[in-house]
C-alpha cells in the first residue's frame, strides 16, 4: 500500500487536512481532517509502500499500546484510507 500522488497535509485552523492538490491549487472539496495519531502515521509512512506492520511499528513505538491493540487500530486506520482512496 501506499498514498496516492497529489495528497498534501496541511494544517489550518490548527488542525490537520488531507487535500488533493489540483491543477490552480488545492481542491476545498475534499478535504479529510487527520488527527494526531494519523498524522504521525502519514507523515512516518509518507513516499514509501508499507503494509500492515509497519503501522503497527509506529504505533508501539510511539504509543504505550499492546502490540494487538495497535494491530486492530492499524488495520482499521488502512480500511479507511482505501475507503477514502487515498492509497493505492
Amino acid at each position: 500500500m501506499k498514498f496516492k500522488e497529489g495528497y498534501k497535509v496541511r494544517e489550518m485552523a490548527g488542525e490537520y487536512v488531507i487535500i488533493k492538490q489540483g491543477r490552480y491549487g488545492a481542491d476545498m472539496t475534499r478535504v479529510i481532517a487527520l488527527n494526531a495519531t494519523s498524522n504521525l502515521l502519514w507523515q512516518e509512512l509518507q513516499g514509501r509502500d508499507f503494509e500492515v506492520e509497519d503501522v503497527v511499528k509506529v504505533l508501539t513505538d510511539n504509543y504505550d499500546v499492546e502490540r494487538q491493540v495497535a494491530l486492530t487500530d492499524a488495520i482499521e486506520w488502512m480500511a479507511k484510507l482505501e475507503e477514502a482512496d487515498l492509497v493505492e
